[in-house]
């Protein structure tokens, strides 16, 4: 009897320290509403896990969690921060020597050395890749040349004086050599690291993982235990997972950070949404951030690719005429009082106030003038011959425009119908073809299409570091792209200034001659600014570690110090 009731208590021992640990273990990993992954949101499903194959704003997006750069620049100052290069010595004015951090490895831990350095300019300018992202990195033409000096050094030489110097850098990530130096030798770079890979072949050296992929509707990432910089951040409150949602209509992302199901969306406030988040910020369910006037406005611009299909029926719609005419007859102030409810600013190039001293104050849109506009139309021969309301050539066919624009965008849409509404008054008709993100980027690279109402991300004011919109050869050339050799006269002009730009060392010159840039593109209109927008950021109130900064992505430009409240 006396050894049953020994066992009885061994039992109840063993019970009682096995509930304990339960309920410790318990405590420690339940998951207090604080303690929730951070959602975020984007409207389109990234394609890629490789930047340098893939220039979507998505992509974009994905590159700040799981991979980093050389060299970074701070989204609010524009300054260029020591990242993956700890310090760097200036050699000359074409020469760095960068010093590499000793202590960063990949998240498969696996050391960075200057060897990936090499690899990844080598990935970047390889012309199998033909990477966008390779074309930026070039100044006057060529290639940046980068040695390999020891496993932690290299040297980064300029084939030119470059005005924003290594902030160039900031742009392209580092890629594991040990993981797609194989893929590049074989010509399969670009499908190395598509979307549909499996997660456990990519690495990178950021401040994320990916942890779990659920096609066309989410991706989870978590904390990389390897992060160079975490002993940088704060222990105390950082997020452990961070959960990217698509959802490719705006209003429908507005209704998730409005009703607490994320905690920050792929841009801005709209207008219409204002006060109803001004409320949430009274009862203290979200926070807001007023970062100033955007520097990407939306653009119109026409096909003007010297023998598209479209211009061979209808000539005049790469003429400078029809441009300036839209420019006149189409109301920005309606825009401004009606898409952005009087919180927009009027433009007429991709240049705002937000760029600061880049922009050029005496570049003013025209004022609306619909008799100006309607004369502009009669001098391209576009009258109307039958009186019913819309212009014909000369061979009597109707002066009609297709205009392609993004669909779950209710900016973008919004914009489209005032400038529907505006044409159609000065005798243009105008058939608005709302597409899905990736059709609408399809349609543009194919050259399918008459005009397009869309938006480009900048990363930064300074024009330097977004050549590839500026020069003709550049990829991101919307009217007519990676022309061989300029197509036009003032084409030709803003390349030579454009060259003044990037590599003078006098800033002051600099300024002189973008604002020279900024005059012939109000001349010339090759693409249509009318608006843009102050740039004001909502969170959910809980979110801690936010930089919140004028350039796309407002807050996941750093995301290594996002966190949540206790």
């Amino acid at each position: 009897m006396a050894r049953f009731f020994k066992l009885l208590a061994a039992i109840a021992l063993v019970a009682i320290l096995t509930f304990g640990l339960w309920a410790w273990w318990q405590r420690r990993n339940v998951q207090a509403p604080d303690a929730a992954p951070i959602v975020a949101t984007l409207r389109t499903e990234p394609e890629s896990f490789n930047r340098l194959v893939s220039a979507s704003a998505a992509v974009d997006v994905i590159t700040n969690l799981i991979h980093a750069p050389l060299i970074k620049v701070d989204r609010q100052t524009g300054e260029p921060m020591p990242w993956l290069a700890e310090r760097w010595d200036t050699l000359s004015p074409t020469s760095y020597r960068l010093h590499l951090h000793r202590s960063a490895r990949f998240s498969d831990g696996t050391p960075f050395t200057a060897a990936d350095v090499a690899f990844t300019f080598r990935a970047a300018y390889d012309e199998r890749v033909n990477s966008a992202l390779g074309n930026g990195l070039r100044v006057a033409g060529m290639p940046l040349t980068v040695t390999v000096e020891d496993n932690n050094t290299v040297r980064i030489d300029f084939p030119a004086e470059y005005g924003p110097g290594l902030a160039i850098l900031d742009a392209l990530p580092m890629l594991p050599r040990h993981k797609l130096e194989e893929a590049l030798a074989a010509g399969r770079f670009a499908e190395a690291w598509g979307a549909s890979a499996p997660i456990d072949t990519v690495a990178g050296l950021g401040p994320f993982v990916v942890r779990e992929v659920r096609a066309g509707e989410s991706m989870t990432f978590a904390r990389n235990p390897q992060y160079f910089r975490r002993d940088q951040l704060p222990s105390d409150d950082l997020a452990d997972l961070l959960v990217v949602r698509v959802v490719p209509d705006q209003s429908a992302e507005m209704v998730q950070l409005e009703s607490g199901a994320a905690d920050l969306v792929t841009s801005g406030l709209r207008a219409e949404d204002m006060a109803s988040f001004r409320s949430l910020l009274q009862q203290g369910r979200v926070t807001l951030y007023d970062v100033g006037v955007a520097i990407d406005p939306n653009a119109l611009w026409f096909n003007l690719k010297p023998g598209a299909p479209q211009s061979l029926e209808r000539p005049w719609l790469q003429r400078t005429e029809l441009r300036q005419a839209i420019s006149r007859g189409v109301s920005r102030q309606r825009i401004i009082d009606t898409v952005f409810l009087g919180a927009a600013e009027p433009v007429l190039t991709p240049v705002t106030p937000g760029h600061g001293a880049w922009h050029a104050a005496d570049v003013t849109p025209p004022a609306h003038d619909a008799a100006e506009a309607g004369r502009l139309l009669s001098a391209l021969g576009l009258v109307d011959r039958n009186g019913d309301g819309i212009r014909e050539d000369r061979r009597g066919r109707p002066a009609r425009i297709a205009l392609l624009t993004q669909r779950g965008h209710t900016i973008r849409e919004r914009m489209a119908a005032i400038i529907q509404e505006d044409l159609r008054r000065i005798g243009l008709a105008v058939d608005i073809v709302a597409l899905e993100t990736g059709a609408l980027i399809a349609r543009i690279g194919s050259g399918d299409y008459d005009a397009v109402l869309f938006g480009l991300q900048a990363s930064s004011p300074d024009p330097s570091l977004n050549l590839d919109f500026w020069l003709p050869s550049g990829t991101f050339h919307l009217w007519n792209p990676a022309q061989p050799a300029p197509a036009t006269g003032w084409e030709a002009e803003i390349a030579a200034l454009m060259d003044r730009v990037a590599h003078s060392a006098d800033q002051e010159d600099r300024h002189r001659a973008f604002h020279d840039v900024q005059r012939i593109f109000a001349r010339e209109l090759p693409a249509i600014y009318f608006a843009a927008p102050r740039v004001v950021i909502a969170t959910s109130a809980r979110l801690t570690g936010v930089k919140p900064a004028v350039p796309l992505p407002h807050v996941l430009w750093m995301p290594e110090a996002l966190g949540t409240k206790r």
